[in-house]
This record gives C-alpha cells, structure tokens and sequence, in this order.
C-alpha cells in the first residue's frame, strides 16, 4: 500500500527515540538492560544503538552507550519536526 512505508519508517523514528531517550536517562546502559527497559527485542536494540552511533547522539563505552552533547539538541530538534509532520497530516486530512 502506499502509506506502509511511512508508517514503518515512522516505527523506526520512534523505536530510535525510546532507545535514545533511555540512554540519555540511564546510560550508561548496554543492550540487554536497554531491552529489559524497552520491552524491545535484543536485535532492535542494536540495529537502533547503530543508527544512533552513526548519528552521533550516542557513543560506547566499556559500561554501555551513552548519549552525547548532540543527543539532547537533537530531543530538542525533534518536537520541532513533530509539530510539522502534524501540520503535513492536517494539510494531508483537509485534501481528502
């Protein structure tokens, strides 16, 4: 269908923000308490700490991830980009 893509992509979006968050307010953490804590499964943790180490909102260390200085401009970025997708699905909803 046409929208399966955006709804997967905006799980994925929002998989990386719980796992990114969780780091912020607990790391150092590694994989199996970032699992416990999220109720996501071991392999989506680390597909999601590997998306967000390419991003720069987290870097290792030998206790677990933790969040760097760009993680919390980056939750700060987002509520910003939330508020025009929703703007987007107004203007999505008033066409339809």
């Amino acid at each position: 269908m046409l929208t399966d893509r955006v709804e997967t992509e905006l799980e994925l979006l929002e998989r990386h923000i719980i796992i990114l968050n969780t780091v912020i307010q607990k790391g150092p953490i590694g994989i199996m308490k970032l699992s416990e804590e999220t109720g996501i499964p071991n392999h989506r943790v680390r597909y999601s700490l590997r998306v967000l180490e390419q991003e720069r909102l987290i870097a290792p260390s030998t206790h677990g991830a933790v969040a760097t200085d760009e993680a919390m401009d980056f939750m700060n970025e987002i509520e910003s980009f939330i508020m025009r997708l929703r703007e987007k699905i107004d203007d999505i909803n008033r066409t339809t």
